[in-house]
């Protein structure tokens, strides 16, 4: 196994040219440690690593020919993640594996609506000028011949039809300078499941705005310090995985930004296992020092 996986890295070094754009959100590990240790099956796995190709994390071209079940990863394919989660592999190193795995047909990603794990990446189908505005300007972006570049253009236009979308659509929630908007619990990135070992997993996706002329800082440095949480009205439930920077999600002035928080098994560090019970109510609580806020989430009676 160990000479199977020494060749497959080296497949790998002359595989990977580029450079990748941006690091990998810690929501991203988080997940394929849950995947590694059997919590969420593969499909969930492969959502993250949709997430990284749509957001120019990682770069793939067309995928070769396979006859991999879609649904299915190989098994050695979770040795490599295994060994980036324990921090024996570099992030780097770990993308280039994903990278080679996805042109060579490994690991498979779903076509069609579902082949972006992030909103932003989505096309939007209505023909107004606003939108056919945001079609021109990517149109602009592809002619840019340097792929950095044009990868920053694409970005920086992806990142205002975002915006966009979610001002248009979700609900909106005001705490102080910043406003936050929410698609609901049913939508791309949010959601509860059940994991086959009965881990309750709840996924929350929202959007950040800072509306006021000052930089806001959003803050979650650990479970045990961070100012977003689930609550059920008696028990206060902590992250298992987050995407926030070193524990804060910067925004100047006019600056937004998409983030992702994960409930399920306790992972430490003052951490909580999340625990659902369809008899109760759960909010989402934003307790920042500028505002607070509890959205309900509305979780029903569950999967």
């Amino acid at each position: 196994m160990k000479i199977f996986l020494l060749l497959v890295m080296l497949a790998i070094a002359a595989y990977a040219a580029d450079s990748m754009a941006e690091p990998v959100p810690s929501w991203i590990k988080s997940t394929t440690g849950l995947w590694v240790s059997g919590e969420i099956d593969d499909s969930a796995f492969v959502n993250a690593i949709q997430h990284l190709v749509a957001n120019g994390i990682i770069a793939v071209s067309e995928p070769a020919e396979h006859s991999q079940s879609d649904s299915v990863v190989p098994d050695w394919v979770k040795t490599v993640a295994e060994l980036w989660v324990a921090d024996d592999l570099a992030d780097d190193d770990f993308l280039n594996a994903v990278q080679y795995m996805i042109g060579a047909g490994i690991i498979v990603l779903a076509p069609g609506p579902d082949d972006t794990h992030d909103v932003k990446d989505k096309d939007v189908h209505d023909t107004n000028p606003q939108t056919e505005k945001f079609q021109d300007d990517l149109a602009a972006c592809s002619e840019i011949k340097k792929a950095y570049k044009r990868i920053e253009c694409e970005n920086a236009v992806k990142d205002e039809m975002l915006a966009y979308q979610y001002r248009s659509s979700a609900q909106r929630i005001d705490v102080g300078p910043v406003t936050y908007y929410w698609h609901g619990i049913d939508s791309e990135g949010n959601g509860l499941e059940i994991s086959s070992s009965g881990q309750a997993l709840l996924s929350i996706r929202m959007f950040a705005e800072n509306t006021s002329p000052e930089r806001v800082s959003l803050n979650c440095t650990s479970p045990q310090i961070c100012n977003y949480d689930v609550t059920d009205g008696s028990r206060h439930f902590k992250y298992s995985g987050m995407d926030f920077t070193n524990g804060q999600i910067v925004l100047d002035p006019g600056q937004s930004r998409e983030f992702n928080i994960l409930f399920g098994p306790n992972i430490g560090y003052g951490g909580t296992e999340f625990v659902y019970d369809p008899a109760k109510e759960y909010y989402f609580r934003i307790s920042e020092s500028y505002g607070r806020a509890q959205v309900p989430l509305e979780l029903g009676t569950g999967p």
